[in-house]
């Protein structure tokens, strides 16, 4: 498992200064702890995972005090939000000690929620997701669409006994209990129906139909699974006066494979299922480059009422993005693309396929094979 791991050059990058902390969020088996352990020297590590390390603090976070408050090493927490009552005593010490902090977790929510003390913006905020394009020697797009892009699942020999056990082990009993039910069955046809679901327009009522649960109770599972960092919504681009354009969110689980071991479909290539999950690894990688190289940068779809869609915004229509996993594509596939660029002056519309070559249509529409795309997206020149 650590020789996989260390085959994965990670975008992440933290360096803290004396007496300056961070949080760092993201899901279960992104890959945190091997990044800590690998990057960070003498450090004290902290795993709210051991239970009993986990009843000592919960019982007394003082313990964190009067042990290290004469430590000049950096101190790691892992699964803050576990013990959230902790952050007092990481205050004080920040405060008095000036000591650093970096605190990990898959929850923000949770700690925001119980009122914890969110150190007042004394912390710095990092974030790791899935693998993503330049991380990964020989990548293998078909691997990462069907398997999807957690280093365990997209290395192993044995990708779907490891989304299993991730599913059984961590969706469906730690994720239910947060979510306040012990109706595993129920749960699990709710995180199957919204894997089927994905990337399309909520809809509460049919999605707590098809699980056999209320709307409300709908509602609160979606907001379980972005509490957790396990999905995100995607938000309609908004600004215009000339169409009526939808305005309900799309939701993504955070993971392409997961979402397909839920959903019980492993994508064929060609096939309209294939499709969906390559659309889904590109917005994967946006939120990638979100994450590590522009964390303010803005993230959206475009529809409108009558149906003509665009996949993708970056920015205030700085790009347009409309993904196909055919291997050849012609200026009829442009027509929702021609409208963004007429109406909204998009800087730069582009189609992403399977087609060896790039081009650019009489329209001024362009096309970029996918691996195309992602070298200019994370080298910076798909901005210039």
């Amino acid at each position: 498992m650590g020789a996989m791991y260390d085959s994965y050059q990670r975008k992440l990058s933290i360096s803290l200064p004396k007496g300056k902390s961070a949080f760092l969020w993201g899901p279960r088996q992104v890959g945190k702890t091997h990044w800590i352990k690998h990057h960070l020297n003498d450090i004290i590590y902290i795993d709210f995972l051991k239970t009993d390390i986990f009843a000592d603090y919960a019982s007394k976070p003082s313990l964190l005090r009067e042990r290290f408050a004469q430590t000049n090493k950096t101190i790691v927490i892992d699964e803050i939000q576990m013990v959230p009552q902790i952050l007092n005593e990481v205050h004080w010490l920040i405060e008095n000690k000036q000591i650093s902090f970096l605190l990990t977790g898959s929850s923000p929510k949770k700690l925001r929620e119980t009122q914890a003390n969110l150190l007042g913006g004394r912390a710095w905020r990092f974030t790791m997701t899935p693998l993503c394009y330049p991380e990964i020697p020989d990548y293998d797009i078909q691997r990462a669409v069907i398997h999807g892009l957690l280093p365990a699942h997209y290395s192993s020999d044995t990708p779907k006994e490891d989304l299993r056990g991730y599913v059984a082990s961590y969706l469906k009993e730690e994720i239910a209990s947060w979510a306040n039910t012990t109706d595993l069955p129920i749960f699990s046809e709710f995180l199957h129906v919204a894997a089927l679901t994905n990337g399309e327009l909520l809809n509460y009522t049919n999605v707590a139909r098809e699980s056999g649960v209320s709307s409300k109770t709908v509602r609160q599972y979606f907001q379980v699974l972005e509490d957790t960092l396990l999905g995100f919504r995607l938000s309609p681009w908004r600004k215009t006066r000339n169409r009526r354009l939808i305005e309900t969110d799309k939701f993504y689980l955070f993971d392409v494979g997961v979402a397909n071991y839920l959903a019980k479909r492993q994508p064929l290539v060609g096939s309209s299922e294939f499709g969906k999950s390559f659309e889904h690894i590109i917005l994967m990688e946006l939120f990638a480059y979100k994450a590590y190289q522009n964390p303010e940068l803005a993230l959206s779809y475009w529809r409108t009422s009558t149906g003509q869609e665009v996949d993708f915004i970056i920015g205030d229509m700085d790009i347009a993005l409309e993904i196909k996993s055919s291997k050849r594509v012609h200026e009829s596939d442009t027509k929702a693309l021609s409208i963004v660029k007429q109406e909204y002056s998009a800087k730069r519309c582009i189609i992403i396929s399977f087609e060896d070559e790039p081009k650019t249509f009489d329209n001024g529409i362009e096309h970029l094979p996918w691996k195309m795309f992602l070298q200019q997206l994370w080298d910076g020149t798909l901005f210039s």
